[in-house]
């Protein structure tokens, strides 16, 4: 089980999501799909993008408003097993 304090996070929270994969059309859309998943109340015109030097990848922000733990570790988990997605932090 875990500890009351297993996080020094105190919920609700504002919490950035920096999200890195491979630059596809469909990479935006996919990220926005996810969040919106398990962060309901996201608002994608707050996404922010910017392209690698190369143009190969594409980091994207995503900022929500995380309510839980487990609420985070589902989104990581979500979104580091996409395809497209390559680093989450």
């Amino acid at each position: 089980m875990a500890s009351y304090k297993d996080t020094l996070l105190e919920f609700p929270c504002d919490f950035p999501l920096k999200i890195m994969g491979k630059a596809e059309e469909t990479l935006a859309q996919v990220v926005l799909e996810i969040v919106t998943l398990h962060a309901p109340d996201f608002d994608g015109a707050t996404m922010e993008m910017r392209s690698s030097s190369g143009g190969n990848y594409v980091s994207l922000t995503c900022t929500v408003v995380a309510r839980s733990k487990p609420q985070l570790d589902a989104l990581y988990t979500d979104l580091s097993g996409h395809p497209l997605i390559k680093v989450v932090l």
